[in-house]
């Protein structure tokens, strides 16, 4: 691995890691260099989850099964992602039915930083699960400390058909060729539009909905006639806009920082110009507003004509909006139109894991359970009832499709998808800190350029301060 200092790094010391050396799976082997889950703590600022103290190694010890008979009884610990706590009881019902082991589900917090928490606090109290339920942005933390296990001689034990997975989710989960999670409630942001409003508007969508630019043309007349109060609706900054907004900063060829690296960019002329386009739509041009609490409840509520949220909320906003719904892919900028070749969209989502210290006749039972969770049945049956995404390919989604056509947009989607911005998921508290300076650009009318280059001297503090002494 070369780890270099990138040209232009002003007397500051910035990582540059080269694709070819390491890309974003590959990411954790900087576990090996000493980095610990204290300084890799990643979305939203949550605890600590640093307790367990292990360190990633070169070679994974796999959990040997040989002789494991599975336990009678396992718990689950969820955050029930999109409303799913009726549908994975159900699917819970089923696999009690057909293997006799008993499944209590929990929800173990709001949120899965309230979950990590309690995940964490149950390491010391010994008060495990024996599945839970984690970010695509936490299932490291967990790994570099030895507190979930590697899943692949469980697969193996538990017949599990790992082929069967799409290959870029489950591959979010790999490190140092062991498997850590495997993905469950899946997800990519998709661009919610309400047909009736812009039917009123005499707006066409194939044309508006290609990019930033069209949408913003056709803005003022969904304002002036298509009955909503603003046309597009930004998302809550309080929540995840940071891993939303990476759509806009990445289609005018800026970021969080720079793809594949800690080189933060945030304050390039390119990232500049993509919340400044943000800022004027709120203030200048007066096109859009900015969600208090939840964009979708505004959007499904008919404030605004469009928004951005997660394939997650998709069947709550179907059958909560009292207007005809539309889904599109995200838009493109002036600098990345979106699709395979200029993508724009980010993944996000959660999978499940295996908590390291239960016993082995748990860990057997839970891979048993999450084989049947994540089956091409059940994961059509959960994509039905949230709007997640399939998560195998031997799952057709026909009749998911046929159900739902909007469903249609996010698979497609997939594909067209970019690895996150490592400021955002890598460094502690980055999501809270861009979240902050999008607050003040956005409902205190801050100069874009200065917030930003503040954002960007945070991110670098916290690079050297929590991240960079410990490579």
């Amino acid at each position: 691995m070369t780890l270099h200092l990138p040209p232009g790094a002003r007397g500051r010391s910035q990582l540059s890691i080269p694709r070819a050396a390491l890309d974003r799976r590959r990411f954790l082997g900087l576990a090996g260099l000493g980095v610990t889950a204290a300084a890799l703590s990643a979305c939203g600022g949550g605890p600590d989850t640093s307790g367990g103290g292990g360190k990633a190694s070169s070679g994974v010890k796999q959990v040997d099964f040989s002789g494991v008979k599975p336990a009678k009884e396992i718990t689950f610990w969820s955050t029930h992602p999109g409303n799913s706590g009726q549908v994975t009881a159900e699917i819970i019902k089923a696999f009690q039915a057909e293997s006799g082991i008993t499944v209590k589900l929990v929800q173990a917090g709001a949120d899965y930083e309230e979950l990590a928490q309690k995940f964490q606090t149950a390491q010391t109290s010994g008060d495990l699960p024996d599945v839970v339920n984690l970010s695509d942005v936490w299932w490291f933390r967990y790994m570099i400390n030895g507190q979930i296990i590697p899943l692949d001689s469980a697969f193996e034990a538990a017949e599990v058909e790992t082929d069967k997975y799409v290959e870029s989710l489950l591959g979010d989960y790999n490190y140092n060729d062991a498997t850590w999670a495997a993905p469950w409630a899946r997800s990519t942001p998709l661009f919610y539009y309400n047909i009736d409003a812009f039917k009123k508007a005499g707006i066409d969508p194939e044309k508006a909905l290609t990019s930033w630019d069209e949408f913003a043309a056709a803005a003022p007349d969904l304002v002036a006639k298509g009955g909503t109060k603003s046309a597009f609706q930004m998302p809550a900054l309080a929540g995840y806009g940071g891993w939303v907004f990476q759509n806009l900063l990445w289609g005018y060829g800026g970021g969080w920082s720079k793809e594949e690296s800690f080189d933060i960019t945030c304050d390039s002329a390119e990232s500049v110009a993509a919340i400044q386009f943000a800022q004027d739509a709120v203030y200048k041009d007066k096109w859009a507003g900015v969600a208090g609490t939840d964009q979708i409840q505004d959007f499904a509520a008919g404030v605004a004509a469009a928004t951005m949220g997660s394939t997650g909320d998709l069947i709550t906003t179907l059958t909560s909006a009292k207007f005809e719904v539309g889904v599109a892919p995200l838009l493109g900028g002036p600098e990345a139109a979106g699709g395979e070749d200029a993508p724009v969209c980010p993944t996000g989502g959660s999978g499940v894991a295996i908590p390291a210290e239960i016993p082995a006749e748990r860990q057997l039972a839970a891979a048993q359970f999450i084989k049947f969770l994540t089956s091409p049945e059940n994961t059509l049956k959960f994509a039905e009832a949230t709007g997640y995404m399939p998560v195998r390919t031997d799952a057709d989604p026909a009749a998911l499709v046929k159900k739902t056509p909007q469903a249609k947009v996010a698979i497609d989607q997939l594909p067209a998808t970019r690895p996150q911005d490592y400021a955002r998921v890598f460094l502690p508290n980055g999501d809270i800190e861009m979240a902050n300076a999008l607050s003040d650009i956005l409902t205190k009318k801050a100069d874009p350029a200065d917030s930003l280059g503040t954002l960007k001297t945070t991110l670098e503090d916290i690079y050297t301060s929590k991240v960079e002494p410990k490579l």
